[in-house]
């Protein structure tokens, strides 16, 4: 109560504004996402509607005959005392407005925190990654060079183990991301994961029971996957698909990896894996969606990739090089803003990935 003047009877400003200050005070990375944000909304949707404090309240009427014999008089009585309450319920509006202009910033300085936050986390997992890196390959950081790709741009990132941790995410970001595929390879044993990287999808794999291997061309991430006693060959992708037996493969996954490969490395590549699977076997490969403008920075952020691929076209190397089905589904799509016209949301909010589902 401020002023003299009490809210609504069914609102307790006391109350209401502590519940503000803990939603603020218990603000941090989580709180950035859907549910934190779903609370601080309704808190601040809540303190909206009870902020208009105004002497012309509803007359409601009590019950019994004391309520009957009081509802003719309030109306004159608030007549006769507009005058004193009006400027009073006037400076608690403006109180009331102080303190969600209050809250308001409290909240913008709680979210500034949690992006913080959010890149120490990321910061301290990505230096964690890099150590164990280090670790792994016996705390040399020079030598020979730590790819057998075939394909000249292989080379040119010297690191690129901390290149992929900076711009792909952790390998607990990369495994949530790669989670839905799971599904698609239960009964498509065995699994060559092609460009395996640290190995994420070769341990969701094996924690659902299927049986499957890799094969990745940079030293640093074998090393990393080996770690996790994963079984990962250290190899240049074709060369090593093209010493496999005809039909000795039940499905093959490749992330991120087309992109990475010109042209007739790329025709090669899809006509040894049509080859390899047994019928109905199946390839999933990921991959940047050039349709999309935020994905395209992604794309040229890698100085390893070779070209973007529109969906149609891989879909239709696919078929070419054999395979019999091809389906095409889109992945991560960002939320666009609320107010944004939904044309425009689609061309600027389009999908960030997409993969081909080909069976032989």
């Amino acid at each position: 109560m401020v002023a003299g003047i009490s809210p609504p009877e069914d609102v307790d400003v006391s109350a209401l504004f502590e519940r503000l200050k803990e939603e603020v005070r218990r603000a941090g990375p989580s709180s950035a996402g859907g549910a934190g944000k779903g609370r601080k909304l309704a808190a601040r949707a809540q303190a909206e509607r009870m902020w208009p404090v105004s002497a012309e309240r509803p007359l409601e009427r009590r019950p019994g005959p004391k309520g009957v014999l009081l509802r003719p008089v309030k109306p004159v009585l608030r007549r006769l005392m507009r005058w004193y309450v009006e400027p009073l319920a006037a400076e608690q509006r403006a109180f009331n407005d102080a303190v969600l202009k209050l809250v308001d910033d409290l909240y913008e300085e709680s979210d500034r925190a949690s992006a913080g936050l959010e890149a120490v986390r990321r910061t301290l997992g990505e230096l964690e990654e890099r150590v164990l890196r280090t670790e792994r390959r016996g705390g040399s950081t020079t030598g020979p060079p730590q790819t057998v790709a075939a394909q000249p741009a292989a080379a040119a990132v010297p690191d690129y183990f901390a290149f992929e941790a900076r711009m792909r995410g952790s390998t607990a970001e990369v495994r949530e991301r790669q989670r839905s595929y799971v599904a698609d390879f239960l009964d498509a044993a065995p699994v060559l994961d092609v460009g395996c990287g640290r190995g994420e999808f070769l341990g969701l794999l094996r924690d659902a029971g299927v049986e499957a291997r890799g094969v990745e061309a940079d030293a640093d991430m074998v090393a990393f996957a080996r770690a996790e006693e994963l079984p990962v060959e250290h190899a240049d992708a074709l060369a090593y698909l093209a010493e496999l037996e005809n039909g000795s493969l039940g499905g093959i996954f490749a992330a991120q990896f087309v992109e990475h490969l010109p042209a007739p490395a790329l025709l090669r590549f899809l006509e040894l894996a049509a080859a390899k699977l047994r019928p109905g076997g199946l390839l999933v490969a990921e991959t940047i969606n050039p349709l999309s403008p935020l994905a395209l920075r992604n794309y040229f952020a890698d100085l390893t990739h070779a070209q973007p691929l529109v969906p149609e076209t891989l879909a239709l190397l696919a078929q070419q090089a054999g395979f019999a089905r091809v389906e095409t589904r889109f992945l991560n799509a960002p939320e666009p803003p609320e107010q944004l016209d939904e044309r425009v949301a689609e061309l600027l909010f389009a999908p960030l990935d997409y993969a081909i589902v080909a069976r032989t």
